[in-house]
């Protein structure tokens, strides 16, 4: 049966590598989203600023007509606020030029509608989509109301955090504890994925070809961590020596197997977030660790650290987004909109 009017709020993502857009409830259920990757150039590691923005100029309008006629086909739609990511993080002089684009066309929808504009950040919604994925209630709950470790993992982030949700803000506090002092996560799996052969972004591809591994042959790259700060230019250079070195003619390889290597690069991945993640529950006695970011897509990080994590020697209690809620989206930013819309009509 088709309801009457479907009310909301509109959620705005556009990152370096996707256009995204959402609409939730405003008991804050999700109603729809929308996704679509920019475009990248075969062998090439990523997009500059400047070409970015100008794909999600163009992608925009797409996504959100997909997206309306999709809700429209069980209601019509009333969009009660727009919420966007305008910056990547709630930090002072956080600034990208991709978030523009999105930041721009949510204030004009606002404005046209005569509705609040409302302005979160890249990295919060990703927090709030990875609580989203939680199947417990009582667990997500849990997290706003006590507090929680996380760590953002992707090509532009790789950070541990100790988070707290502020209701009257309807907002994340967030302190930074550590993160990457040269490459991010996702950049040394593109980058190494790139250089294998694979197309970008690597993730997805780069864990299949490790589940080929058969484990004999073992390729062990560096895990650097200093306090809570990581590094991973020491296995990004190794792993490029390795397959510059095992490539002959150009496409045939000799020992270690491109398998060998990404599922090293997995397991380096997995020892270097072990390390920090073993000291910040014991230092901070703060077991519920919520894990977000594209890289926290892979299956094999997943299961390597709960089993380590959530051993009964160190007692964390692990959370991720869903594969899916796992990679750049409107999700989150959308949901906190709903949050926000929430807390100020209570506030009157």
């Amino acid at each position: 049966m088709r309801a009457d009017i479907l009310y909301g709020v509109l959620g705005i993502d556009t990152s370096c590598y996707t256009t995204s857009v959402a609409f939730a409830s405003l008991d804050g259920r999700l109603l729809a989203q929308k996704r679509l990757l920019l475009p990248v150039k075969p062998g090439e590691r990523g997009l500059r600023q400047g070409d970015a923005f100008f794909l999600h100029g163009r992608q925009l309008p797409g996504v959100m007509e997909d997206l309306f006629a999709e809700l429209r086909e069980r209601a019509r739609v009333h969009v009660e606020a727009v919420a966007v990511s305008t910056r990547p993080r709630p930090e002072e002089g956080a600034y990208l030029p991709v978030f523009l684009a999105g930041e721009a066309v949510g204030r004009s929808v606002a404005a046209a509608q005569g509705v609040p504009f409302i302005a979160t950040t890249h990295q919060e919604g990703h927090i709030m989509a990875g609580i989203a994925s939680l199947e417990e209630g009582e667990q997500a709950k849990m997290l706003l109301e006590k507090g929680f470790l996380s760590v953002h993992l992707s090509g532009g982030t790789t950070e541990l955090l100790q988070v707290r949700f502020d209701s009257d803000r309807a907002a994340f506090a967030i302190e930074k504890m550590g993160a990457t002092t040269d490459l991010h996560a996702g950049q040394l799996v593109d980058r190494v994925g790139v250089a294998l052969g694979l197309p970008f972004p690597a993730g997805p591809r780069l864990e299949a070809l490790a589940a080929q591994s058969d484990g004999v042959e073992a390729v062990t790259f560096p895990a650097s961590v200093k306090g809570y700060n990581v590094s991973f230019s020491g296995a990004e250079a190794q792993a490029l020596r390795l397959i510059d070195r095992s490539c002959n003619a150009g496409e045939t390889f000799s020992s270690p197997s491109p398998a060998a290597i990404a599922r090293g690069i997995e397991r380096c991945l997995a020892s270097t977030l072990e390390k920090i993640l073993r000291r910040a529950i014991e230092e901070t006695g703060c077991r519920d660790v919520l894990i977000v970011g594209g890289v926290a897509a892979n299956g094999f990080l997943r299961r390597r650290l709960r089993d380590r994590l959530e051993h009964r020697a160190v007692g964390g209690r692990l959370a991720f987004a869903t594969p899916a809620l796992s990679g750049d989206n409107a999700v989150g930013v959308a949901l906190l909109g709903a949050k926000f819309l929430s807390a100020s009509t209570a506030s009157r």
